[in-house]
């Protein structure tokens, strides 16, 4: 800066007046603070109505904190503790919903992350009608998980729903349990959710492949490649970001399954497809229980990190 004020000085120039460069330095701060006060709005509510409510349920879950009672005492990690011993009356409850969660979960997530991929790669190619059936597709995706699972509740039904009606006319048993009994139950949830969400990952597959460039298909046709090869060489590495996106909240939205089995199979046989938040939310508002809940809460949060993290871990997408 000196340099640049001697050589102007020996040109006859004055330097830049102090006022210029203060507000030249005040310009400079305020581009700066730009990103932030429109990071502002989405920083308030995330720390109102995310962060401070994660906090607050990690407090609670370190307490007795029952609804009914005045006092609710601070008793340590005494809620996580109940989870993991077979002499707590927790123990079961909690780990049965576990493993109804892990069972829909393996099931699901595999039809979910490979028919919508085959979904899309139809709705790709050109044919008359292909909008009419790719809004067809995703239409359910647009109903409540309240309608699906009563529209599903009376079409699955043993003695009066009407898929046991269409099958019998066909020939085939009219009397399967398909909200009662297992492995049917877990069918009718599985089966369910695909048909209701599969349209939405199919959309995110399709989004996908339209930015593969179709060169790249091209070069792939000209060197002899089949389809298969130009499936697995051109099209399944252009999706990897895409496909990490889709597993990824796959295997949270299946991990955190409730309405489904709240109102089609309403939990039977017995508690057999009765979630993890189902329990959470059975222990705290129907046992008032609210401590023992969030730490099943966190618990379960922890987990689904963990997973996520491998997830991203193992299909990170690299730059070549």
């Amino acid at each position: 800066m000196a340099d640049v004020i001697e050589v102007g000085a020996a040109r006859g120039d004055a330097p830049p007046p102090a006022g210029r460069n203060r507000r030249r330095g005040a310009t400079e701060r305020g581009h700066r603070a730009t990103p932030y006060l429109f990071l502002a709005p989405y920083l308030v509510l995330f720390l109102v109505f995310g962060l401070a409510p994660i906090l607050f349920g990690i407090w609670i879950s370190l307490h007795q904190w029952d609804l009914q009672l005045p006092n609710r005492p601070f008793i340590g990690l005494e809620n996580y503790r109940d989870l993991f011993s077979s002499d707590s009356a927790d123990y079961a409850d909690w780990w049965s919903s576990v493993r109804a969660t892990a069972i829909f979960t393996v099931l699901s997530v595999p039809l979910l992350v490979v028919v919508p991929l085959g979904l899309a790669l139809l709705l790709n190619e050109k044919f008359p009608g292909r909008t009419f059936f790719r809004a067809a597709f995703f239409a359910p995706y647009v109903l409540g998980v309240a309608v699906i699972g009563l529209l599903w509740r009376f079409l699955l039904d043993a003695n009066l729903g009407l898929i046991n009606r269409l099958l019998g006319a066909v020939g085939l048993p009219a009397d399967t349990p398909w909200v009662t009994d297992v492995p049917w139950a877990w069918v009718s949830l599985v089966g369910v959710t695909v048909w209701w969400t599969c349209g939405f990952n199919a959309v995110i597959y399709l989004a996908g492949l339209q930015d593969i460039p179709a060169e790249l298909y091209e070069a792939a046709r000209v060197d002899g490649a089949t389809a298969w090869d130009r499936f697995r060489h051109v099209t399944l590495p252009g999706l990897r970001p895409v496909l990490l996106f889709v597993l990824t909240t796959t295997i949270l939205a299946s991990a955190n399954v409730f309405g489904q089995s709240f109102l089609i199979t309403q939990g039977a046989p017995g508690e057999q497809t009765r979630t993890v938040v189902w329990r959470i939310v059975d222990e705290g508002l129907r046992n008032y229980d609210v401590g023992q809940a969030s730490a099943m809460s966190v618990l379960f949060a922890l987990l689904l990190a963990v997973v996520s993290i491998v997830n991203f871990r193992l299909f990170r997408y690299r730059e070549d």
